[in-house]
């Protein structure tokens, strides 16, 4: 699977992974990229399915994901890295933590579904939305989601969901809905921070919080005033956040 990516920052520098959330491009990371590129070798990523990578059918699974990454590290002959992602990015790096540990020294999860609890129906209802009459169907109702009322340019954002392409949206809302990595979470030895947020209705706080106790010394933070993309909305809450975790 070639996934498509943007490199910054002094190729000999350690490398930082980011992961992207669900119906996003790694533009989303232009608030974090110039940042994290003084100290690092960043790379951003498009998930399967979405921006410039490759769409093949679905339905995928965190397993494919999870893979994909896997495999770019492999391609850019890169041992080890550390990782951010948030929300889809997220999941991918939750299972990344407990099917790869060997390949990485850090994490920071933002917003991460660690599994489709009574939610899988939705999940598979909005593939099927999705399938039937694309990304526009669900932007609105998205857009609100990740962004607080008042937040003001939301545009860029909107252009990256309508420009995913529909099947990749699509068998990645089956990715999640599929997707439980709770067993596992105990046996994660990397340092992880965790994030969330105060109004997050994507990936309610109350799911995340727990995942400071289940994985061994996570440290988590919970922002306010702030909804589900707070990487794009905060990030001058968040960066310094990162380069204390990553440093």
């Amino acid at each position: 699977m070639r996934l498509n990516y943007a490199e910054t920052g002094p190729a000999d520098a350690p490398v930082v992974l980011l992961g992207s959330s669900l119906g996003t491009t790694h533009e989303m990371w232009a608030p974090q990229v110039g940042v994290l590129a003084e100290r690092f070798r960043v790379i951003a990523f498009d998930h399967r399915g979405h921006g410039e990578s490759e769409a093949p059918p679905g339905p995928y699974t965190i397993d494919d994901l999870g893979g994909d990454v896997l495999e770019l590290l492999d391609t850019l002959g890169v041992d080890q890295a550390s990782y951010v992602g948030i929300s889809l990015g997220g999941a991918v790096g939750i299972w990344l933590a407990e099917n790869a540990p060997d390949r990485f020294h850090r994490f920071a999860l933002l917003c991460p579904p660690v599994s489709p609890a009574d939610s899988a129906q939705t999940w598979t209802d909005r593939a099927a939305t999705v399938r039937a009459e694309g990304t526009q169907a669900i932007t609105d109702a998205t857009l609100g989601r990740w962004f607080l009322p008042d937040f003001p340019d939301v545009d860029p954002l909107r252009q990256q969901l309508l420009d995913t392409p529909d099947e990749g949206y699509a068998a990645c809302c089956e990715a999640l809905g599929t997707t439980d990595l709770r067993d596992k979470l105990g046996d994660i030895t990397a340092p992880v921070l965790l994030i969330t947020t105060e109004q997050d209705t994507s990936v309610p706080p109350e799911t995340v919080i727990p995942l400071a106790s289940a994985i061994p010394g996570a440290h988590l933070e919970i922002i306010e005033d702030a909804a589900h993309l707070v990487t794009y909305s905060h990030p001058e809450v968040i960066n310094p956040l990162l380069l204390a975790h990553l440093s």
